[in-house]
């Protein structure tokens, strides 16, 4: 169904200001307060988005979008090993903004219509494959790892620049190197 201009305008106002106080706030933030910053009544929030859910999956699905088209775009520009680096710092970054957001809407079935984890599956996949394959990254690591990995240190890290340096260690146990050197050590 295609919606009229204003229609559209006030569904994109409304995710927009979802957006800034689910940022601010979190996953239970105000419905009334997302309503007020789009500048529109709680029923065109109600009409647009029948559950708190349906408006948090417009949200969720909009910024892991965009995550996904950034493992694309680091594919087609990066060798494979520095795509998925670059990629999970900013998969960091993404778990570290979105106040639990990705926690309520990660599950392994869809969630309000949504599909993100076969999203963020597909993009994760599509960077760790080729570094496996070119041996920059361990075979034993699987996307599970990954998304474990980057969350911990999103929820853990007082900042982004002390979740950077986590995540360079942790990059660091994912390398193809250190297996071997563990295995020698054992």
């Amino acid at each position: 169904m295609t919606l009229r201009a204003d229609a559209r305008r006030n569904r994109d106002l409304l995710v927009a200001a979802a957006i800034a106080v689910v940022a601010e706030e979190g996953p239970d933030a105000s419905l009334n307060e997302i309503a007020r910053r789009a500048g529109v009544g709680p029923g065109t929030l109600y009409r647009h988005f029948p559950t708190r859910d349906a408006l948090l999956a417009a949200v969720f699905e909009g910024r892991l979008s965009r995550l996904c088209e950034q493992s694309e775009e680091l594919a087609e520009s990066k060798p494979p090993g520095e795509a998925l680096i670059a990629w999970l710092r900013l998969l960091t970054v993404h778990a570290m903004t979105d106040q639990g957001l990705g926690a309520r809407m990660m599950l392994p079935t869809p969630a309000a219509g949504v599909d993100c984890w076969t999203m963020l599956r597909t993009a994760a996949d599509r960077l760790l494959l080729p570094a496996q394959s070119e041996g920059r990254v361990r075979p034993d690591i699987d996307f599970t790892d990954l998304v474990e990995l980057t969350a911990g240190i999103a929820r853990s890290a007082p900042d982004p620049a002390r979740a950077d340096r986590l995540l360079t260690l942790t990059l660091d146990g994912l390398r193809t190197g250190h297996v071997a050197q563990r295995t020698e050590k054992q």
